[in-house]
């Protein structure tokens, strides 16, 4: 096997930035946040890009502000009408997150629809910014809330708002409130939430995210353009994609699944999520990363190579599940990727405790796998032929196994022949011996 040369790029770490502002119920308690869209920690964004900034608060901003927050609080999120008929707030969960309208949204026969559909399906909805003006009688009569702009405006005008919205039932929340004169007039009118500088300017939060590979992204959205797609194809792409891989356990590890076992595969992640989430929160994942960074490949490739590798000797071994085995040798570099001890990492995971276990250096059956795999890619080969023969494997059904996951490593994440006098990847390395 010639070397190797990575041409499209599979790992790549960016900033993320979401601001989340409480919103307060009558008795002063927080009921939820506003997440807002952020591009760094000073100030808000200029969006240019309603879709855009939507699906990136879904795919990694619901995460990130979702730390920390009590049960039971909701999450509201903007939704331009391009999002909205294309039921990207599916991906989100019904129970915890508010589907906000934005105002620029006209109730249109295909936006109607979509919201008939999301109301169908238990999601709460809000039309955001509503100032009084005429045409969203039939959004208000879908709306659960009804979210009203009174910045700048007299009490007079507060109070005519309040009674043009009494009769459609829904309940109000007052935003941009900046004086103790106006909360106290629309609290005394009956308004159910309260939001703005009065109580708290939104805290912007910041994390790291992992950008999925150019060749992956082509195969999700290829698959996911089909009409009858295939879930166990989007399956295969999600669980050799070390990024896909930890952000769906991250995601379905918050707090609004409740979880009541872990998690051993990404097949079991993919099952528990169900068939429209899934395809949902996969468009919106892609649709975030179209625009991302090229880096290097590199600890991808060893992760996908040690997932394979690990994949197949289990599966002769019959001592732990393969799947299992698998999502070990993925996730055995996270720390390295995001920066972060290993420690942090598994905080946001939720693994079954021997995988836990194994990727934290801690006794387990996991472990000593992680260590073979480990010994191969450092050559030590008088340890490996040791640890070899304590486990009752082959020397050459490892050698063969390990030469096949590095050609299925080098071929699911886009690499080529390159010329000789390349330098060789670590697994080549070892290889060679």
């Amino acid at each position: 096997m010639g070397p190797l040369k990575l041409n499209s790029d599979s790992i790549s770490l960016e900033s993320v930035f979401v601001a989340r502002q409480p919103i307060f119920d009558r008795d002063e308690n927080i009921w939820g946040y506003e997440l807002l869209f952020r591009t760094s920690t000073q100030g808000p964004a200029q969006v240019t890009d309603q879709d855009t900034a939507t699906s990136q608060v879904i795919a990694d901003g619901f995460v990130l502000a979702g730390d920390g927050v009590s049960q039971g609080s909701r999450l509201l999120i903007n939704f331009p009408h391009k999002m909205l008929v294309e039921d990207a707030a599916f991906a989100l969960p019904p129970d915890v997150c508010v589907i906000e309208i934005l105002e620029t949204v006209r109730p249109e026969p295909e936006l109607m629809a979509a919201l008939k559909r999301l109301k169908d399906a238990g999601y709460t909805l809000a039309l955001d910014d509503f100032v009084g003006e005429p045409g969203f009688e039939p959004i208000l009569e879908l709306a659960d809330i009804v979210k009203v702009d009174i910045l700048g405006r007299s009490p007079k005008q507060v109070i005519d708002l309040y009674r043009q919205l009494k009769p459609y039932g829904c309940k109000l929340l007052a935003e941009k409130i900046e004086t103790m004169k106006i909360y106290e007039l629309t609290r005394q009118l009956g308004f159910e939430y309260f939001q703005g500088f009065f109580f708290c300017k939104p805290e912007v939060l910041a994390g790291k995210k992992m950008s999925s590979s150019e060749l992956t992204k082509l195969q999700l959205l290829e698959k996911l353009g089909r009409p009858d797609y295939d879930v166990n194809e989007l399956a295969q792409i999600i669980a050799v994609d070390i990024s896909l891989s930890y952000r769906l356990l991250r995601y379905i590890n918050s707090a609004a699944f409740s979880l009541r076992s872990k998690i051993e595969s990404v097949r079991q992640a993919i099952v528990m999520l169900g068939h429209k989430q899934l395809s949902q929160w996969l468009r919106v994942v892609v649709m975030s990363d179209l625009s991302t960074t090229k880096k290097t490949g590199e600890l991808a490739y060893i992760s996908a190579m040690r997932a394979r590798f690990l994949e197949l000797v289990a599966a002769r071994d019959k001592s732990l599940p393969p799947e299992s085995m698998f999502l070990l040798g993925l996730f055995s570099l996270l720390d390295a990727i995001l920066g972060q001890p290993m420690e942090n990492v598994m905080q946001e995971l939720p693994l079954d405790d021997d995988l836990r276990n194994a990727l934290l250096g801690k006794e387990s059956k996991g472990r000593q796998w992680l260590e073979l795999v480990e010994t191969f890619d450092r050559a030590e080969w008088d340890r490996l032929a040791t640890m070899l023969v304590d486990m009752g494997l082959e020397p050459e059904l490892a050698a063969q196994a390990h030469a096949q996951a590095m050609a299925w490593a080098a071929e699911i994440l886009g690499f080529s022949t390159t010329d000789p006098e390349e330098p060789e990847t670590p697994g080549e390395k070892a290889a060679a011996g």
